[in-house]
């Protein structure tokens, strides 16, 4: 079976290596790897989800965010709130993102995948809330519904600089199909569009990301890829922690939302008077 077929490995390969391949908490099922180190002294909470090509769910097994993967992320996620919930110093959780697609399927539909998709959105609102410092290392596609369950709602948003990683609401086939384009057709629309674009520059533009970091194998990271990412998520901490907000506010500040800025502004000016 190719790579393409089989679903991305950047999640683990990352997830294995910022954890020193640390050993998976038992309890979640193969496609949601959940690790529990240390990180400059202090517990932390490391979460992936990596495809499962036996998964029983066949929308799911190229490492996209389906009803098992949601209901774990969010379990994952609330276990550390509820060990927590009286510590001085709330442990960080970081979410490694490489996720093609939310699943896409009857039984999924049926079985209510927003609500599962929603119950993991809503953990990590409720940790980064709560005052757990939330990091998202998006190191491959982070596409759709699994990007808004897995790794939006972080207190910081991370990307390897790499033409791999994308960001978007939908992939390219599926949104050409949408939009009656071809998909070489959309790619160039999308050049001239900043929020339609997929590649990580653009995104970058619209102020969501605090920081991109360049890296020299991004399926494959080497030991210098491994300290510039481990450097990144510890001044992304130490930026949380001297942050008093653990509001989303610090994403409005890119060249390309000028507008949405302006339009908070009217809305409060409205509100106040």
């Amino acid at each position: 079976m190719s790579n393409d077929a089989a679903g991305s490995q950047r999640g683990e390969a990352w997830l294995a290596a910022l954890t020193s391949n640390a050993p998976r908490v038992a309890g979640f099922p193969r496609s949601v790897q959940v690790v529990d180190t240390r990180m400059g002294g202090a517990p932390a909470r490391f979460i992936a989800v990596v495809p499962d090509a036996d998964s029983a769910f066949p929308r799911a097994r190229r490492g996209e965010v389906g009803l098992l993967e949601g209901w774990s992320l969010a379990r994952a996620v609330q276990e550390v709130v509820a060990a927590d919930r009286d510590a001085a110093v709330k442990r960080p959780i970081v979410a490694i993102v490489d996720t093609p697609s939310q699943a896409y399927g009857r039984r999924e539909e049926a079985f209510g995948i927003h609500q599962s998709l929603a119950s993991a959105a809503d953990a990590y609102a409720t940790a980064r809330l709560g005052g757990h410092p939330v990091v998202a290392l998006l190191v491959g596609k982070a596409m759709s519904g699994a990007f808004l369950a897995h790794g939006y709602q972080a207190n910081r948003l991370l990307a390897l600089a790499d033409s791999g990683v994308q960001v978007h609401a939908m992939g390219k086939e599926a949104a050409a199909r949408i939009t009656m384009r071809s998909v070489e057709a959309l790619e160039a629309f999308a050049a001239t569009v900043p929020p339609m674009a997929y590649d990580i520059d653009n995104y970058a533009s619209l102020g969501l990301l605090w920081k991109t970091i360049p890296v020299a194998e991004a399926a494959a990271p080497t030991a210098d890829d491994l300290a510039a990412v481990r450097g990144t998520i510890d001044a992304a901490l130490a930026d949380i922690a001297a942050d008093p907000h653990r509001d989303l506010r610090g994403r409005l500040g890119g060249e390309n939302r000028q507008a949405s800025s302006r339009v908070r502004e009217c809305l409060a000016a409205q509100w106040r008077g």
